[in-house]
């Protein structure tokens, strides 16, 4: 009987708690928007700021160096990088363990990924080649990718392609995105997972504070206009309260 209550109780310790010894989870959860639409590949056509209609056929990019910060201004950092990927929707869910408590104030990530990393040559996991975001003849990696369809492009089949990476000057392409967690004092106790929602914008690579025109730049592909697009998606990450989640 002893045994097989220490086999019970071994069993609920490693499916019950959802925080380790050292601290909390925390789920990241990318939403994809276009303005106030859900993202959907290929079937549904949107506008950009132009009034210009377009389909959106891929969209996936890199989140890597997320940083919490509390009130005390201690920063709890996670050296890892994720690729979302909108046609994998279990890409969108990010794990992060052993949280310590605390009043966390702020989130960070980078858009992209770190000069270190780009130059440590193949690598595994999200990072791995065979993702499809590394230039092999340029040793680096693609940091976001945008593909679809509008009239308006002058490429061929009408294709807009923008595939956005560098790390060095004079077309350094990492852009490091914050945002306030002002009603959300996540984690001050261990009170096991928490969810955060955040909003990614699509719209918002295409607009501000360069509106982009199909016509006129449908391709992106190397580190040409590459600075100008990622100052447009620096702005598309946003926190959604748990009453705007659709």
């Amino acid at each position: 009987m002893r045994i097989l209550f220490f086999i019970i109780l071994n069993c609920l310790a490693y499916i019950s708690p959802a925080f380790s010894e050292n601290g909390n989870e925390l789920q990241l959860i990318f939403r994809h928007y276009v303005g106030d639409e859900l993202l959907v590949l290929k079937s549904k056509q949107y506008k950009n700021e132009l009034g210009q209609p377009y389909t959106v056929s891929k969209f996936k990019y890199y989140v890597g160096n997320i940083e919490l910060t509390d009130s005390t201004g201690k920063v709890y950092s996670i050296d890892n990088y994720f690729l979302i990927n909108q046609d994998d929707p279990k890409t969108s869910e990010i794990i992060l363990n052993a949280i310590p408590p605390g009043n966390y104030k702020s989130i960070s990530f980078l858009i992209g990924v770190d000069s270190l990393h780009n130059c440590t040559g193949l690598q595994e996991g999200d990072l791995d080649p065979i993702k499809g975001m590394f230039w092999a003849w340029n040793t680096g990696y693609i940091f976001l990718k945008l593909e679809g369809h509008s009239d308006f492009s002058k490429s061929e089949a009408g294709v807009f392609e923008y595939h956005i990476g560098g790390y060095k000057s004079p077309a350094n392409a990492i852009r490091r995105v914050t945002l306030k967690l002002e009603e959300m004092n996540y984690l001050t106790e261990r009170t096991g997972r928490k969810t955060l929602s955040i909003k990614t914008d699509v719209a918002q690579i295409l607009k501000q504070p360069v509106s982009i025109d199909f016509s006129v730049l449908s391709v992106v592909a190397d580190f040409n206009n590459a600075e100008m697009v990622a100052d447009n998606y620096i702005d598309m990450f946003s926190v959604i309260r748990n009453s705007e989640v659709k």
